[in-house]
């Protein structure tokens, strides 16, 4: 690990039928701090120590979360990666979960600003019997500017088994006004469910190849993409919470 890079670690495990913050490790830029614990529920907070991300930046954070525990993450304040001036910045992230495990991430903002070469992955494995629901909201620029170069990538597995690979190279503002990119749009929200099935999707709601679905929003203002998604996450929420309740 170089002197940019910082690692972040959480693990909740359950002892005694009730879940355990068992590490709650911090690095330079990012630090977890514990809500609250309620049985089998963990609330944990993602909390910035400075100013993230700048040009050199490379932050990763693992998570694992044992069986039958259910880990919620919040974002009390959301990310900007600033202009890197020729430099790049990244954020990899790593989630395992256990049988009967559950995770419920519903991302703040990440606003790529203009300048800014940020690179973004997010991996999840899941053990049989596992859920999450992790929802991301991508912001190009802040007001008035065009925002900066993002490639940003999804990897889902299920008991072993890929469900979503997915990989979106947003870096050339030319390549990603196309049709079938963004167009015109400068705000990308995904929420994605993985380890249950969705019966009866939505128009803008997309099953997976297996027990998951996605679902996915462009709009031009930040404000206007979680009213977008909202019941999206007010219904795909209850197959996580009850499937770990009854885990």
């Amino acid at each position: 690990m170089t002197a940019e890079e910082s690692q972040t670690s959480i693990v909740v495990e359950s002892v005694g039928g009730r879940a355990r913050a068992a590490v709650l490790e911090g690095g330079a830029h990012l630090r977890p701090r514990l809500v609250e614990l309620d049985g089998t529920h963990a609330r944990i907070a993602l909390v910035a120590v400075c100013a993230t991300l700048l040009a050199g930046d490379h932050i990763r954070l693992t998570i694992a979360v044992g069986p039958g525990v259910t880990l919620e993450l919040l974002e009390p304040s959301g990310t900007v990666a600033y202009d890197a001036r020729g430099g790049r910045a990244s954020w990899h992230t790593s989630v395992r979960l256990a049988e009967n495990a559950g995770l419920l991430w519903r991302g703040a903002p990440f606003v790529v600003a203009d300048g800014a070469d940020v690179s973004r992955h997010t991996a999840l494995d899941l053990h049989s019997g596992a859920r999450a629901l992790v929802a991301e909201t991508v912001v190009l620029g802040r007001s008035g500017e065009q925002g900066g170069a993002l490639r940003t990538s999804t990897h889902a597995r299920y008991g072993g088994r890929d469900l979503l690979v997915e990989d979106v190279d947003l870096r050339h503002p030319a390549t990603r006004a196309d049709p079938g990119m963004l167009a015109d749009a400068r705000v990308l929200a995904t929420t994605t469910l993985v380890g249950a099935e969705e019966t009866t999707p939505r128009s803008h709601e997309t099953r997976l190849p297996g027990p998951g679905a996605l679902a996915r929003a462009l709009t031009r203002e930040a404000h206007t993409v979680e009213a977008a998604l909202n019941d999206t996450w007010n219904r795909w929420r209850g197959h996580v919470t009850t499937a770990t309740v009854r885990g």
